[in-house]
C-alpha cells in the first residue's frame, strides 16, 4: 500500500508539521479544513504541504515521519529546501504540483544542463573536444 511521510506549515512558514498517511490527498484536506478541532494543525494554522516522500508500505513511512520528527529545525528547513527550494506547496487536496515552472523557464533549463554537459563521444574518449577524436 502506498504510503507518505510529510512535512505541513502555515504561510507564514513558522512552524512545521510532520506526518505519515496512507492517503496524502484526504490527509492534507483533513488539515486544510481543520477536521480535528484542537489539534496542532488545527492550532497553528498548518495547511500548506511543502514536503512528501512515497514509499511502499506504511510501516516504511512511519519510520521515516519518526527520523524526520528527530531532526532539529535546521534540518528539516534543509530537507525542505533540498527539493523545494522556494517552498511551494507540493500537493493539495486536489491532488500533486509537478511544477511551478513556465514552459519557456522549463526550456531554459533543459537547454542550459545539455549545454554544460560532455558529448557522449567525449566522455568515451576522455577528450574535452571532440573536434580531435580523429587525431
Amino acid at each position: 500500500m502506498q504510503s507518505y511521510a510529510y512535512i505541513m506549515t502555515n504561510k507564514w512558514h513558522t512552524v512545521l508539521y510532520v506526518g505519515c498517511t496512507n492517503n496524502l490527498m484526504r490527509r492534507i484536506s483533513e488539515h486544510k479544513h481543520h477536521k480535528y478541532k484542537g489539534s496542532f494543525t488545527d492550532k497553528y494554522n498548518c495547511e500548506y504541504c511543502i514536503y512528501y516522500e512515497e514509499y511502499n508500505t506504511y510501516r516504511e513511512a512511519i519510520k521515516r515521519e519518526n527520523k524526520i520528527k528527530n531532526m532539529s529545525r535546521a534540518e528539516k528547513e534543509q530537507l525542505i529546501s533540498n527539493k523545494n527550494p522556494d517552498w511551494q506547496e507540493v500537493a493539495t487536496e486536489y491532488g500533486f504540483i509537478h511544477t511551478r515552472k513556465s514552459f519557456v523557464d522549463e526550456v531554459a533549463s533543459v537547454l542550459k544542463s545539455l549545454q554544460t554537459k560532455e558529448s557522449p563521444l567525449q566522455q568515451r574518449c576522455g577528450m574535452e573536444d571532440a573536434n580531435h577524436a580523429n587525431e
